[in-house]
């Protein structure tokens, strides 16, 4: 797999996990004692990111917050993606002047 394609691969599963940590907070809104999930992205050495998931220290919710993190991580979903797409685009190219 080649450095893009790898970086925007952290890119999608980081969106994904944002993604599906906001749907469980929205869901769980109403729930007494409900501590939140927080997703935290870290930048790795070699390209992209690490996400990790944890719980919120005090119970509560943001419901404001997870809806921006649900629009949000959709446009970094996006993105990732499109780096994808364009990078097949390019080596389908590249492989035609080939031959």
């Amino acid at each position: 797999m080649n450095v893009a394609s790898s970086i925007a691969q952290s890119g999608l599963d980081a969106a994904q996990r944002r993604m599906g940590s906001s749907a469980h907070n929205i869901a769980n809104v109403e729930t007494d004692n409900f501590r939140r999930e927080e997703v935290t992205q870290q930048a790795v050495a070699e390209g992209g990111v690490k996400a990790s998931t944890r719980r919120a220290s005090v119970p509560g919710e943001a419901l404001t917050k997870d809806l921006m993190e649900q629009k949000s991580a959709g446009y970094a979903f996006d993105a990732s993606l499109k780096v994808i797409q364009t990078e097949k685009q390019m080596m389908g190219k590249l492989l035609d002047e080939q031959v």
